[in-house]
């Protein structure tokens, strides 16, 4: 169960590191679509679990490899970005969200 301020710096997170990877970060998803679905916050706010929904899905392990390398720069820009706002800003962990692949293995299922 999530606390008010947990959801409200999870959104603010999701919301900032989307536009980063539209603007700043374009070079780190290596030509691949990546979209931030999920962002998890542990209750003291210095761990935070991102998930991210890759296309095309072949290109997964060499965006995971490009995220974990340039993970402090992306903490870095993401400091500046909501450095106002947040006093402490979360080391960042990043995984697949395959759920997507997940419902459209179902769906090929039930045909």
């Amino acid at each position: 169960m999530d606390t008010i301020r947990q959801n409200k710096v999870s959104k603010l997170i999701q919301k900032d590191l989307s536009e980063m990877f539209q603007k700043d970060c374009k070079e780190y998803a290596i030509g691949a679509m990546l979209s931030i679905t999920t962002v998890r916050v542990s209750p003291d706010l210095s761990y935070a679990k991102i998930y991210v929904s890759i296309f095309p899905s072949d290109r997964v392990d060499a965006v995971m490899e490009s995220l974990k390398e340039h993970n402090k720069s992306i903490r870095f820009i993401l400091g500046r970005k909501v450095g106002k706002q947040m006093r402490i800003i979360p080391e960042l962990r990043f995984f697949v969200d395959d759920s997507l692949d997940y419902i459209d293995k179902i769906d090929e299922l039930l045909k």
